[in-house]
């Protein structure tokens, strides 16, 4: 696979969907959890999927099991979740692994692209050593090292940017506006 837009991933009713859907929007691809304590993150996401989707975002959200177990549920559970607690309209797939031999193609890819995330501020470097440490699905060079990881995709499908799971959304809204 050459081009993001070459995958197809399963919606939450199990459907294929390919994210050539998608071609010539702004991507923020997220692998999420309900019970993480970055989980509050949805608030933001949701801001900036009321902000800028009119223009061209479009968000994409992968819940993920792999980190501490902190998405439970099966993919219903996990979508009311999101849509009672946090009024969520994105995209929301079906649940994923990110990291290891199960890892969803698509994931596999964005690592491939974007192997390691911006990470600033002292607090924000010291959660992600901490994060390291007890990350046990971390592994291998650019792998995923916890919820909330963000993946920035320009409007002709390059892989940009990733985020580390501390990166609030607020913190990327400058990246987003400039590849509106």
């Amino acid at each position: 696979m050459s081009s993001i837009y070459d995958f197809a991933v399963k919606t939450r009713k199990g459907e294929k969907k390919s994210i050539d859907d998608f071609k010539g929007k702004v991507l923020l691809i997220v692998n999420t959890a309900t019970g993480c304590g970055f989980t509050p993150q949805y608030e933001g996401l949701e801001r900036l999927y009321e902000t800028y989707h009119e223009q061209g975002l479009e968000i994409l959200d992968f819940p993920c099991n792999q980190f501490g177990h902190q998405a439970p549920g099966d993919d219903n559970e996990i979508h009311a979740f999101c849509t009672g607690k946090y009024k969520t309209q994105f995209d929301q797939f079906a649940k994923i692994d990110v990291n290891g031999e199960n890892a969803d193609p698509l994931f596999t890819y964005l690592k491939s692209e974007q192997k390691d995330e911006e990470v600033s501020g002292v607090k924000n470097k010291a959660a992600m050593k901490m994060i390291a440490k007890i990350s046990n699905t971390c592994k291998e060079e650019g792998d995923i090292k916890w919820n909330f990881t963000k993946f920035l995709v320009d409007r002709n499908g390059k892989v940009v940017k990733r985020f580390a799971p501390t990166s609030n959304p607020d913190e990327i809204e400058k990246d987003i506006k400039e590849l509106l």
